[in-house]
């Protein structure tokens, strides 16, 4: 049976931020909002707990997985970052974008793209998010809810918690959720390639 955190989306309570990042330190599994939809997310060096989430959504191997990051200072230690893409970084951060970059040795293999060698960054714009982050002091390995067969994310935590109370170990309430993805955008190529339209404007980019 998961927790069930409910977590005030302006000013999130201190306690129940512990209680979450305690249940990450302890290789759980959480739900969490952020700026675009609930995601699943769990720390980024625990086997079990990542592959209790590809089997949550029934991924493959080569599902390319995403790092939530607090900050700037966060990416440059997970991805190699030239100039033209951090002033990129830092006009649209926070902000609804997934943005793919070169992974350094930070990052452990299985969260890599097997071939090119790439992961997913973004700095999710949402104060409970935020928060978790902060508390951490490190990214959340991280990927959308969004459950097999469904067309959407869910974006209702009550019902999040009736369908996931016994493959999680917490969900967040944090209010209602988005029901469009993160924008992903390519930087490892000589121009921005928007690969995955979604909340983020995909003009910016052009």
């Amino acid at each position: 049976m998961s927790q069930y955190f409910e977590i005030h989306p302006v000013t999130p309570q201190p306690r129940l931020v512990r209680r979450t990042v305690d249940i990450l330190l302890a290789e759980g599994v959480i739900v969490y909002p952020t700026d675009t939809t609930y995601a699943l997310g769990c720390r980024m060096g625990e086997k079990s707990a990542i592959d209790r989430i590809r089997q949550i959504r029934q991924l493959s191997e080569r599902h390319n997985f995403t790092l939530a990051c607090r900050d700037l200072s966060d990416i440059g230690t997970y991805a190699k970052v030239e100039n033209n893409a951090f002033r990129l970084l830092k006009a649209h951060t926070p902000g609804p974008y997934t943005f793919l970059l070169p992974a350094t040795s930070e990052v452990p293999r299985r969260l890599q793209h097997p071939k090119r060698k790439t992961i997913g960054i973004r700095v999710p714009d949402n104060p409970i998010a935020q928060a978790i982050l902060d508390e951490l002091g490190e990214p959340i390995m991280t990927t959308t809810l969004l459950l097999p067969g469904d067309e959407f994310p869910e974006t209702e935590p009550g019902i999040i918690r009736e369908r996931l109370e016994h493959q999680v170990d917490a969900v967040v309430d944090g209010g209602p959720g988005g029901l469009e993805p993160s924008t992903i955008v390519d930087l490892t190529g000589a121009a921005p390639e928007v690969l995955r339209e979604g909340s983020g404007d995909p003009a910016a980019f052009a």
